[in-house]
């Protein structure tokens, strides 16, 4: 997701995703805050950068780790590309329908000024993720 982060700016110039605002987020529920109007106009959280990327991070081993729980030893010794692509575009369920409500996002992006865009780039990057947990599959299966 990252490399294709970089990619989609540098083709698209569309800037990478700003996990500071993940950090912050994830910082304002230890003083018991889950939802905001917009994270954005939030009052900042110290480290909330550094947060936000470790946020990011164990995510997507989590994500990881249940498609491995899923698929099973089989998925893992022999791993096929549909069931990692349909898992990795089922992650964007979690921006969708917990984070962008929560950070004043709405549903899906809906409140956001181009929704289709929002909506589409978070498959694409949620397609992206399940053709690198392919991969990482077929590294570790070889390697492995």
């Amino acid at each position: 997701m990252d490399l294709w982060g970089l990619v989609r700016k540098r083709l698209l110039g569309m800037p990478p995703l700003d996990y500071a605002l993940v950090g912050r987020w994830v910082g304002h529920m230890t003083h018991g805050k889950f939802r905001h109007d917009r994270i954005a106009t939030a009052s900042p959280v110290p480290g909330e950068r550094v947060l936000g990327w470790v946020v990011h991070y164990l995510t997507g081993v989590v994500f990881a780790a249940a498609l491995v729980w899923i698929g099973g030893s089989e998925w893992l010794s022999h791993p096929t590309l549909m069931p990692a692509l349909t898992f990795g575009l089922a992650t964007v369920l979690v921006p969708f329908l917990v984070m962008q409500p929560a950070m004043g996002a709405g549903i899906a992006a809906s409140r956001t000024p181009n929704p289709t865009s929002a909506r589409l780039q978070s498959l694409i990057t949620h397609a992206v993720f399940g053709l690198g947990l392919w991969a990482t599959g077929c590294m570790t299966s070889y390697f492995g």
